[in-house]
């Protein structure tokens, strides 16, 4: 069975641009559906202080609320983390030294704030609050599920029973069910946790590979693997960290989960293809900006928050692994969106990377694309990568010339931001959730 891409059943683009609502089906028909309808959580809603909140009232995103009202998603998983250098390291350790060095070299230097193996936490423990439908329906025998697959949309994946009603782990704990209190040290949180090692052995393998493919000499502040090594090792080094991250995959014990994490791989690869490959057409559309963006980062963020969900007892298809999935959707987007406004306005030294990197691949980002709305005589420049002498140049000074491409581009961060937490208010509050509340605000104010 092959999944639906994300951006098939989330919309990637406001309405005012084109954008439109994804028809229903069994990746999404639970979108806008809360948790469970049981009177104490309809109450718990009622008493949720940020279930209609918006982006736009905090500072930094045009208000003046304070966001460190909401618990600190970093301080929350700080403990958890911190033997993460220890234990990644070792589980990509090599018999061949040199091949070893590589792999840990973003492991154990210049390690960051951890972004992804942080949501996928949160994420566990978010979802660690929300009961799993099917056990409202057994507390409740007289209540009518809202949840019983249609029959065709079981012959729609894959002609079994399909993963929509199914691809849950089996809960190991007294009673079967994850809860706050239960869920930390069990063996669904260090499967979970696990989960967030195998994600960011993915993530640094796309890098060092991407590093190759894109003759990069900088990452994250500190030279790039080929640039210590060589062009051989560095390949090498990332495709040795996609196998141990497979191989680690496999002990998670469940194959929905597998399966998932797999598209995730292949998106990448799709999104690095695509990059390489686009039409001088497709450079000048939002809409393909925006499915590569998916690719290259939302993808590998989204398909690790709903498979989080999946090892904490949700199904495919529940309202918590929609949820879920949603969220890390549209973060992944706003965060890339957001890389692409810093690639004009941070230095160099604060990204880590060279600035103005995309334009020297040839590529246009959103900032660019809004600019030549506005200035047709970019549109042959981002259609010939800006490849001739003083296309880069000139597509600076339009750029800097508008005045409304990069309040556009924010505008467009702050869509996808708004959206990831639209989604995950839809989990019964918790900290961990107002926490992913915060960091989905810090993607978009951050500089760098």
């Amino acid at each position: 069975m092959k999944l639906i891409p994300s951006y098939e059943l989330f919309q990637i683009l406001p309405d005012d641009e084109g954008g439109f609502t994804p028809h229903t089906t069994y990746g999404n028909a639970l979108r806008h559906k809360h948790r469970t309808n049981d009177e104490a959580s309809m109450h718990a809603e009622m008493e949720d202080e940020y279930s209609s909140l918006d982006l736009g009232e905090y500072e930094g995103c045009g208000g003046k609320k304070k966001i460190n009202t909401l618990p600190d998603p970093f301080k929350m998983v700080e403990k958890e983390l911190k033997p993460f250098a220890d234990s990644i390291t070792e589980l990509v350790s090599s018999d061949q030294p040199i091949l070893s060095m590589a792999a840990k070299h973003f492991f154990e230097k210049r390690h960051g704030k951890r972004f992804r193996p942080t949501i996928v936490q949160l994420v566990a423990k978010a979802v660690a609050a929300a009961v799993p439908e099917g056990r409202y329906q057994a507390a409740d025998e007289t209540t009518t599920s809202t949840t019983e697959p249609a029959e065709s949309s079981s012959s729609a994946v894959g002609g079994a029973s399909g993963w929509e009603w199914s691809g849950a782990s089996d809960i190991e704990i007294e009673g079967g069910l994850v809860t706050p209190a239960n869920h930390q040290g069990s063996e669904v949180w260090r499967r979970q946790a696990q989960l967030g090692q195998i994600v960011e052995m993915i993530h640094v393998a796309s890098l060092i590979h991407d590093d190759v493919l894109d003759e990069s000499d900088t990452r994250r502040g500190g030279e790039s693997v080929h640039k210590l090594y060589s062009n051989k090792v560095a390949v090498l080094a990332g495709d040795y960290l996609l196998a141990r991250a497979s191989v680690l995959l496999a002990r998670l014990e469940n194959t929905a989960v597998v399966q998932i994490m797999a598209t995730a791989l292949e998106s990448l690869v799709s999104g690095e293809v695509m990059q390489l490959k686009s039409s001088p057409e497709s450079m000048l559309q939002m809409n393909s900006y925006l499915k590569k963006s998916y690719y290259k980062t939302a993808s590998l963020i989204c398909y690790a928050c709903r498979s989080t969900a999946l090892l904490g007892g949700h199904e495919y298809g529940s309202a918590v692994a929609t949820a879920c999935e949603e969220f890390g959707f549209h973060l992944g987007l706003a965060f890339q969106i957001q890389d692409d406004i810093l690639d004009f306005t941070a230095a160099e030294n604060v990204l880590g990377k060279p600035a103005l990197a995309d334009m020297d691949l040839g590529l246009s980002t959103a900032p660019i694309l809004y600019a030549s709305a506005e200035f047709k005589e970019l549109k042959p420049m981002i259609m010939r990568r800006f490849k001739n002498k003083g296309d880069k140049q000139a597509a600076l000074e339009y750029l800097y010339k508008s005045e409304h491409a990069m309040d556009n581009a924010k505008g467009l961060a702050r869509f996808h931001a708004q959206r990831a937490v639209d989604a995950i208010l839809r989990l019964p509050q918790s900290e961990a959730r107002d926490s992913l509340i915060r960091l989905t605000h810090k993607v978009i104010t951050r500089n760098k």
